[in-house]
């Protein structure tokens, strides 16, 4: 009776490490997806910060209407607010 109940153990012993495994890939392989998600959410909320700076430099160069300063030098317009912030 000893000995069938160590093959039982044993074999009790190996489907948990089997189990325990399977949820240890499983939640390896949960941990990569969030990460991957996580990565692409803030690649994106790069490009979104980075269109919102860029149209608002537009807008306040431009002035609260839209429309930009110009003045006659000589035989010429010079338009200001057309150069871009930052180069």
């Amino acid at each position: 009776m000893g000995s069938v109940m160590w093959l039982g153990g044993m074999i009790a012993a190996g489907i948990a490490v089997t189990i325990g495994a399977l949820l240890a890939i499983f939640t390896a392989a949960a941990v990569a997806v969030i990460a991957l998600v996580a990565g692409i959410v803030m690649f994106l909320t790069g490009f979104a910060l980075r269109a919102r700076r860029s149209a608002r430099a537009r807008t306040a160069a431009a002035g609260p209407d839209g429309v930009i300063e110009a003045e006659k030098v000589g035989d010429t317009w010079v338009a200001h607010g057309w150069e871009r912030q930052g180069r």
